[in-house]
């Protein structure tokens, strides 16, 4: 863990030396203006400051938690409460939920601050930050809602299955998750989304009559089209589409309709989208998840009984719940690795995404789009390509833009 903080904290070096270069990356010198460019260099610098200050404080904790136990001493404090309560603590399921309890309590604690400098402090200075510290804690609280709503029945799931799975476990667990994960990709944008954003839909104009033509012409399914008030929380922009089969969705920021200059950049930003759905990225996406998730499963099933592994972390028992959370610190590396190689395939898609838009003749509003989003969210302009590949699943602008200034480069 200590080795991957070191590894990443020197990628985080390298990006905070290419914020501090004076001048602009070639595509973008005379498209941004210098005075655009200092306000996003300052925006991206007091971001890099507060990101080493953020890990380093994440590392120090996770350090503590694991060297001086408590772990095992939360699952018997928890345990405990239990018992003061007239529950038993015997009972793995109710045990290990008095535990996931406590460890979200610590998680909101120690997030709060660190998430509200991040957006009164950071966003506010320069002038993203829309929300008032009413409607921050009200989201707080929502969240916090939906969790209490939603953990419960998916731990206890979780433990039962591992409980019961026998030597096909790998497999009943995977089947939950992928349940899991369509229900909650299903529900999330219909039920869980509108507790935090207005989706209204997009009035009849020339935009709408532009997307619908486009999306018919693709044979894309759409089914409505949204814009959300991103507005009420963030002047940073953003655009998406969800949903499955027949009943696909997309969804603009009213910031984003906004900040283009005219609605010709819209539907190229969403000409990007809809070369996702046509060349099908999201579906290998999900594919590739599912892939890696069966993959840490498995890994799981073989280290869970394990008692070694559980003594090193100063545990008697076995729970479940346990179990998983010593095993993603075990894999750690791992993981990292599977997802660095994951979003290299992401990143390719993004390519690809714009070279469809570019073959339907939509380069030059692209172009302008990408320029404008860039300047309106003072989005980093001088990247380090190590970081960007390490860490961005989406390339910055200034990659994309290089890339669409070559009309005659196939991208793959």
């Amino acid at each position: 863990m200590i080795l991957m903080y070191i590894f990443e904290t020197y990628l985080d070096l390298r990006q905070h030396a290419a914020l501090k270069l004076p001048t602009l990356p070639k595509s973008l010198v005379g498209v941004i203006s210098s005075e655009k460019f200092e306000k996003s260099r300052v925006y991206s610098l007091d971001k890099s400051y507060f990101h080493f200050v953020n890990e380093a404080v994440s590392i120090i904790m996770d350090t503590a938690i694991l060297c001086f136990g408590v772990l095992p001493w939360s699952w018997k404090i928890s345990g405990e409460y239990l018992v003061s309560i007239g529950l038993d603590p015997e009972n793995e399921i109710l045990h290990s939920l008095g535990f996931w309890a406590g460890g979200m309590i610590w998680s909101e604690v120690t997030d709060l601050p660190f998430s509200l400098y991040s957006t009164f402090v950071i966003e506010a200075r320069h002038g993203f930050n829309k929300q008032t510290i009413w409607l921050f804690f009200r989201d707080m609280f929502k969240g916090i809602c939906l969790s209490i709503i939603l953990g419960p029945p998916i731990v206890a799931a979780i433990i039962i299955i591992v409980q019961k799975g026998g030597p096909y476990l790998a497999i009943y667990l995977w089947g939950f998750m992928f349940v899991l994960s369509i229900v909650m990709m299903t529900i999330y944008p219909i039920l869980i989304a509108p507790l935090f954003n207005k989706f209204s839909p997009l009035p009849d104009g020339e935009l709408r009559e532009k997307i619908e033509n486009l999306a018919s012409s693709l044979k894309f399914p759409l089914k409505k089209l949204f814009v959300v008030d991103g507005s009420t929380r963030s002047s940073h922009s953003n655009a998406y589409m969800y949903g499955f089969f027949k009943n696909n969705r997309i969804a603009l920021y009213d910031t984003l309709i906004q900040q283009c200059e005219n609605t010709e950049e819209v539907v190229a930003i969403i000409s990007h989208e809809l070369g996702h759905w046509k060349l099908n990225h999201t579906m290998y996406t999900f594919i590739a998840v599912q892939v890696l998730t069966f993959l840490q499963i498995g890994g799981f099933t073989l280290a869970r009984n394990s008692k070694d592994l559980f003594r090193s972390f100063g545990f008697d028992t076995q729970p479940v719940l346990i179990g998983l959370i010593i095993f993603e610190r075990t894999v750690n590396l791992l993981q990292h690795l599977l997802s660095f190689g994951l979003n290299l395939v992401i990143r390719s898609f993004e390519f690809q995404a714009d070279a469809f838009a570019k073959k339907l003749g939509y380069v030059k509003a692209l172009r302008a789009g990408l320029v404008k989003l860039q300047e309106e969210n003072l989005s980093s302009m001088n990247t380090d390509p190590w970081y960007s590949a390490y860490h961005y699943t989406c390339p910055p602008a200034v990659e994309r833009l290089a890339v669409l200034d070559e009309p005659d480069k196939k991208v793959e």
